[in-house]
């Protein structure tokens, strides 16, 4: 799907055909015979319906014509039929089994349409997680959910009223039309088809303009769903600040112009019905008429008179479902094409053809003259050159903006190179599957964002069929099982939204748990510790060690005091690499890595005195409280 091309469904196409046929291989599945036998007893059950509702006006004028003691059938009728009691009662008989016969063919086709909407909300699902990185860092998650959430909808109203609907007031509409031209000639067609041109002319010029504004509608709603779902998922950003109430007037100025847009749609809609209302009535009026001056002449009886007016009432039922079906086709439409828009961005990272598993040996890497850049005008990565041996641990340091956490995504393949090539035992990561690829390498990021669900759920996701064994093993391995053991639920205890539940600490031992289940034979550090106190940050650390010996490790770093063990350290600046070395030779240099040890340390000896100064202070606290009494 990511590399595939296909032709964008769009609102403004507004051909209901067009999206029958990109729709039909869900509604028709090659790999579901049960589902293609209820499509095909729902056809057969709505064309019976139709004949069937043929008839029903026919028993009302021959009901008609017996109570007025006109009716002459003899011969064209059952003898038991020719009463005028029986003939109301099969009227209504036939009414009934057309009802019963309409909701026969809805209930067989429910399951078609719904797997068709299960289908296609499975498909974007799927090409959501193929996307690539930089789609999802522009993306507001709330927008993206209420698009989904209103294309699938949209899919679904497409489905079941293109079948269900359109179709059989097609086939209604020429029944009728082949009867009136039959028996009353072409006059009554003439009119007949004047009007329901006229409806539907009326009825598409309409739902187009209203078009523009239920877009308007829906850009409103997707703005104020994103505000919303920002502000919550920042909730204690929010009350740091004391911004409450700032952010529900912006919550309120997204939701004031759809409160417009919504009441422009409503009344909107009340002319548009006023004007159906108003086209299909004077076209009847017309037509009866037309029957009661026929009546008059002598030319048609009462039941004549009455069977057309039946006709024309029958006639407007589906009549009004199809400004009703075109409305909500021209809706859905609108509501889909930005899931389509989706399902059309292509993945920016994507297997080569024929790529092959990556081949694990001893896991060794390098970076052989890598240049990247997110846009053109800011180059990230110039010419940066260096290899991680075989079990061997090699960090990456630097400042803010060097292109250290770059390097990682680079690796992961969540983007690719310019230029330059980055190889793993030899097989350059971009002639490699993405999933053996990421199979083979453990990270543990800076910032540990959890599912919201037990921390089994989240330590096991590093390997879902793990026994429950193993992730208690994983556990003790990030010295974390104290902490678990001693909560009242053990590993049942729910995280929280993004494991705001737990401290930095806590979530980055689970994420090392997650990475330690893992097993990877590669393993990416990056910062894993620079948003953790420094106390923190040795617990951590010590863990972090445990789980990276013996294991080709990359350490993005920015506290530098994690990385003096380290088999070789990159000093990235701008780019490139200023120096590389081990700990104490890059100190011998006194360059750049030295500075930043030296401010480091600095800053590290000054938070050290504070936090003694704070003890101090809280002992001399205890010691001064008098005794109780």
């Amino acid at each position: 799907m990511a590399s595939g091309k296909r032709k964008t469904i769009s609102a403004d196409d507004g051909n209901p055909m067009q999206t029958l046929v990109n729709l039909w291989p869900y509604m028709w599945p090659a790999d579901r015979f049960d589902l293609k036998m209820r499509v095909v007893w729902a056809t057969v059950f709505l064309l019976i319906s139709k004949f069937v509702l043929l008839l029903v006006p026919y028993f009302f004028k021959w009901a008609t014509d017996a109570l007025d003691g006109k009716l002459d059938m003899a011969g064209l009728l059952p003898s038991f039929l020719l009463g005028a009691v029986a003939l109301v009662v099969f009227y209504n008989l036939t009414r009934i089994l057309q009802v019963g016969l309409n909701q026969l063919r809805d209930a067989l086709f429910a399951s078609v349409g719904q797997h068709a909407v299960r289908q296609l909300a499975y498909k974007t699902f799927v090409h959501m997680h193929q996307l690539s990185l930089r789609f999802h860092l522009e993306r507001k998650t709330g927008g993206l959910s209420r698009i989904i959430e209103r294309g699938t909808k949209g899919i679904e109203t497409i489905v079941r009223f293109t079948i269900l609907n359109s179709i059989p007031t097609l086939i209604e509409f020429l029944l009728t039309a082949a009867v009136f031209w039959w028996t009353y000639g072409f006059s009554y067609l003439g009119v007949t088809a004047f009007t329901v041109w006229a409806y539907i002319w009326f009825t598409i010029r309409a739902s187009d303009w209203r078009i523009g504004i239920r877009r308007a509608m829906n850009d409103s709603d997707t703005d104020a769903n994103t505000k919303a779902i920002d502000s919550l998922l920042n909730f204690e950003t929010v009350k740091y600040f004391g911004n409450e109430e700032m952010e529900a007037k912006r919550f309120d100025a997204s939701m004031a112009k759809y409160e417009k847009s919504a009441t422009q749609v409503w009344t909107s809609l009340g002319w548009l019905n006023f004007g159906q209302g108003l086209i299909f009535g004077i076209g009847t009026a017309i037509i009866m008429v037309m029957s009661a001056l026929a009546v008059q002449r002598g030319e048609q009886t009462i039941g004549d008179f009455v069977f057309v007016n039946a006709m024309l009432m029958q006639l407007s039922i589906p009549l009004n479902f199809i400004g009703f079906v075109y409305r909500e086709i021209r809706q859905g439409l609108t509501d889909i094409e930005q899931m389509f828009d989706l399902l059309e961005v292509q993945a920016e990272v994507v297997d080569c053809p024929g790529a092959q598993p990556l081949a694990i040996g001893q896991g060794a890497i390098a970076f052989k003259d890598v240049h990247f850049h997110y846009d053109a005008d800011r180059p990230i990565l110039k010419g940066v050159s260096f290899e991680v041996p075989a079990g061997k641990t090699v960090a990456v340091v630097g400042p803010s903006g060097a292109g250290k956490s770059t390097i990682s995504r680079l690796l992961y393949r969540f983007y690719d190179v310019q230029q330059g090539s980055i190889t793993i035992d030899g097989q350059d990561v971009r002639n490699v599957t993405q999933k053996s690829l990421r199979a083979a390498i453990g990270m543990v990021p800076q910032d540990t964002v959890l599912f919201n669900d037990t921390i089994a759920y989240n330590i096991r996701y590093g390997r879902p069929q793990a026994a429950d064994a193993d992730i208690v093993q994983a556990a003790e391995i990030a010295q974390i099982s104290h902490f678990i053991k001693d909560l009242p639920e053990g590993f049942e205890t729910k995280v929280g939204e993004r494991g705001l539940k737990l401290s930095g600490g806590e979530k980055q031992r689970v994420a090392i748990a997650r990475t330690v289940l893992k097993a990877p034979p590669i393993l990416i550090l990056d910062e894993a510790t620079s948003a953790l106190d420094t106390t923190t940050e040795h617990e951590i650390q010590s863990a972090l060690d445990v789980v990276s010996k013996n294991r080709t490790t990359l350490v993005i770093a920015h506290r530098l005091s994690t990385v003096v063990n380290a088999d070789e350290i990159i000093v990235l600046k701008g780019g490139e690499i200023a120096e590389r070395g081990s700990h104490s030779d890059l100190i011998a240099q006194d360059g750049l890595y030295a500075s930043m040890w030296n401010r480091q340390r600095e800053a590290t000896q000054a938070e050290e005195k504070l936090r003694q100064v704070r003890e101090s202070d809280d002992l001399g606290v205890v010691v001064r409280r008098p005794p109780a009494v």
